[in-house]
């Protein structure tokens, strides 16, 4: 019972801890920067209606859209809504509706029923009538009783809609991690495919070199064959060492590993890193198109297309990334 006691006692406290903990996990999760949110909350006869929906932008966009009414409480839902994303094109809408019940009260004023009295008694006196005004008569006048609106407490006010805002923002946040989960798995998919790209062109690249010594040594030894004039060995080696400068991609590959393996790690570790992942595909897209320039052999020139192609993929995907 004590134990008990003791658990419930501390649960609002517990409960702060998993909500931090939960915040500070998505904070260090791959998030896509296209995602939707909704939430509602219900108080003093009134429900709070709070939408977020965003698409990829380079920086953060806010854009608010707050109810006639609920304008004075604009930077505070920006503000708060900060605290939830870091890039993409984001539309808040804040909304309320009343669930119908009495939301006036009567005013009685009574200096104009004091008027009313006054004017009433100085007929009276001035034309020598009774004064037979009765209290029912009085309540019908004019602006005796009217009808207002009433005045919500702001702060009261704001603790309803910042809990549905932030509310919205975690569905958003939750949404958008979710799809963020997926191309993360894509793009780690991608980089295994392009490692094996990589691989291939290094593999490749050494045998194109000697083939090419092959082929010069036996055309010239064919053209020789007529003749007494035996081969120039230095000469080929020569020949063979200026066009291995020209198709040697040895750079290429160690940057392109370089990248695949930065990329890889960036994804692991999370966070706000759509920025970096698009510099990092630039990169990758500039040497493969060097990789591809230098190709001349028809598989190393299919393997490079094969790997432009998808890195195109790869750096359309990271746009989505927040």
């Amino acid at each position: 019972m004590i134990l008990l006691y003791a658990w419930n006692k501390n649960l609002p406290h517990y409960t702060d801890v998993i909500i931090k903990t939960v915040r500070e996990n998505q904070k260090n999760m791959i998030k896509s920067m296209t995602g939707f949110g909704r939430c509602e909350v219900s108080d003093n006869n009134k429900k709070y209606i709070v939408e977020v929906k965003a698409v990829n932008h380079r920086y953060l966009e806010l854009n608010t859209k707050l109810q006639k009414g609920l304008a004075c409480f604009d930077v505070a839902v920006r503000n708060t809504a900060k605290e939830y994303m870091e890039r993409g094109k984001v539309d808040i809408f804040v909304s309320v509706e009343d669930d119908g019940k009495l939301s006036e009260r009567v005013r009685y004023n009574s200096d104009i029923a004091a008027q009313y009295m006054g004017y009433l008694e100085e007929m009276a006196s001035q034309f020598n009538l009774e004064n037979d005004v009765r209290l029912s008569n009085l309540s019908r006048y004019p602006d005796v009783f009217t009808m207002e609106d009433e005045v919500p407490d702001e702060d009261e006010q704001w603790k309803a809609i910042e809990k549905c805002v932030r509310g919205a923002c975690e569905n958003f946040v939750a949404a958008r991690t979710e799809e963020g989960t997926n191309l993360k798995n894509n793009l780690i998919s991608k980089l295994d495919s392009m490692k094996e790209y990589v691989e291939t062109i290094e593999k490749r690249s050494p045998q194109i070199v000697e083939e090419y010594r092959k082929k010069l040594t036996e055309r010239i030894e064919e053209f020789l064959s007529s003749t007494t004039a035996a081969v120039d060995e230095s000469r080929i080696v020569t020949e063979v060492t200026i066009y291995a400068d020209k198709v040697c991609v040895d750079e290429e590959i160690v940057r392109l590993k370089s990248h695949i393996e930065s990329m890889r790690q960036c994804l692991m570790k999370g966070g706000s890193c759509g920025r970096k992942l698009d510099f990092i595909a630039q990169e990758m897209n500039r040497e493969a198109n060097t990789t591809l320039s230098k190709a001349n052999d028809l598989l190393l020139s299919d393997t490079a297309i094969e790997l432009k192609t998808i890195i195109e993929k790869i750096r359309e995907q990271v746009q989505n990334i927040e």
